[in-house]
């Protein structure tokens, strides 16, 4: 199998993009900015700050996976590498599960960074460090790993503009699926609640990744709810990625 070498390959391309740099500084510029507001904070200083924190690693990690993600496949094509890639024995399917391998790679790398300098913001803000919000930046890795798959998917076969527009328009869908859900049971007309329905059962529910309210105001995570998020995020990946490797199969190059 040959997933390593393209993981590995596309992890230091990615780690050499100038964009992955400039939003991984404006992700530490803005979790340190917490200092700025602690004179408005109104008591709620240390809610602020952990929220300010989880809300960067997410929105961050989104920019990374939707502008360093979409142009994976792209800009394979378009500088014609993959023309010397295919021949070799790399199946299609490699291809892209290397990529996504080495772009999640990189997110790990990423959100370990914002990661650490979060804690170290709360440690000398609040003077201690909540581990409890460990398990809200892993459920943001899994969101952000799903993330990453659709916009391998688009990167299959549209350009990198269009598939940062669709991965970003999923994202936002993604987070408001179960008020699709919530339509449909409201909603008397029934080609809404049908195309409520399909929505629904299509987009990722982005929503079960998401506790990090909870876990700011101290609401426990339970081991099984972690888990059976995970294995959701896991099954969606799969189903988008093997969508994925179809549709690559198909393009003739």
């Amino acid at each position: 199998m040959k997933i390593h070498p393209v993981a590995v390959n596309t992890f230091k391309e990615a780690i050499r993009d100038k964009i992955l740099y400039v939003i991984l500084v404006f992700s530490i510029l803005t979790i340190g900015s917490v200092w700025l507001i602690n004179p408005l904070s109104l008591g709620e200083f240390e809610k602020i700050t952990k929220d300010l924190g989880l809300a960067s690693i997410s929105f961050f990690g989104l920019l990374i996976s939707v502008f360093v993600g979409t142009r994976l496949v792209y800009e394979e094509i378009a500088k014609k590498t993959l023309y010397t890639i295919l021949p070799k024995p790399v199946e299609r399917w490699e291809f892209i599960i290397g990529k996504y391998f080495g772009l999640v790679l990189v997110l790990l790398l990423t959100i370990a960074v914002m990661t650490i300098f979060f804690f170290l913001i709360t440690f000398f803000n609040i003077g201690e460090m909540d581990f409890n919000l460990l398990s809200a930046i892993f459920l943001t890795f899994i969101e952000l790993g799903v993330i990453t798959a659709i916009a391998v998917f688009f990167s299959s076969f549209t350009s990198p503009i269009l598939s940062a527009i669709f991965t970003i328009g999923i994202f936002i869908a993604g987070h408001l699926s179960r008020d699709l859900n919530a339509l449909a049971k409201m909603t008397e007309s029934t080609a809404t609640v049908v195309v409520c329905k399909i929505l629904y059962y299509i987009l990722p529910n982005l929503s079960n990744f998401n506790v990090r309210g909870e876990v700011v105001h101290h609401v426990p995570i339970t081991l099984e709810y972690v888990l059976l998020s995970v294995l959701y995020g896991l099954l969606y990946c799969s189903i988008v990625l093997i969508v994925s490797i179809q549709i690559f199969k198909r393009k003739n190059f």
